[in-house]
């Protein structure tokens, strides 16, 4: 009897203590964790003639991830960015980019501030994991705490992950300003 009491105790406190996600959010279906299928539902604020996402690959038809329409006809007289977003390694197949053509023009996203600005107004849920992704914030589909979402009129609201270091991971609620794509982050739990 004085030990039962001691792992009732113990064991009833550890049920208790653990983060759970509130009933009114769903979760986010897995193939939302790559930031390579999240292109297709960018719908941008500005008007562009065409625009495209393209990985710094020198083989083009491995560089591009996503284009809106087919061009009727253009040729490029830049040079491609040598830095762009997800920055990953140097080299090739390190980071994404985005070429736009807006009246005749070339014009390029390659940083996660330029990325967030070309979306502009957060208008659905891959729209708001990639503005997350640009903080650093992650999808882990392994973990509920880190893989739901909620929509509300005003904004978004995410639980998703971040690693701490090497072997730690935390879970965040982020709830994303629809409007503005601002976060306001609050520390969910550790695992």
């Amino acid at each position: 009897m004085k030990v039962l009491f001691p792992v009732v105790l113990l064991c009833s406190g550890l049920v208790f203590s653990q983060k759970t996600v509130p009933a009114d959010y769903q979760k986010i279906p897995e193939i939302l964790d790559n930031p390579e299928l999240l292109y297709p539902f960018i719908i941008p604020d500005k008007k562009y003639d065409y625009w495209s996402v393209f990985r710094n690959n020198p083989d083009p038809d491995k560089a591009i991830i996503y284009e809106s329409q087919a061009p009727d006809f253009m040729t490029l007289n830049d040079p491609a960015p040598t830095k762009g977003f997800f920055q990953k390694c140097l080299g090739e197949d390190c980071f994404s980019y985005i070429l736009a053509c807006e009246n005749g023009r070339t014009l390029y996203f390659s940083n996660e501030q330029q990325l967030r600005n070309f979306i502009g107004f957060v208008d659905n849920l891959p729209e708001a994991i990639l503005v997350a992704n640009t903080y650093g914030y992650i999808v882990d589909t392994g973990n509920i705490l880190s893989s739901s979402y909620k929509i509300h009129k005003e904004h978004i609201s995410l639980y998703l992950t971040k690693f701490t270091n090497s072997t730690s991971k935390e879970s965040f609620l982020i709830i994303i300003n629809r409007k503005t794509g601002k976060l306001e982050v609050k520390n969910s739990s550790t695992y």
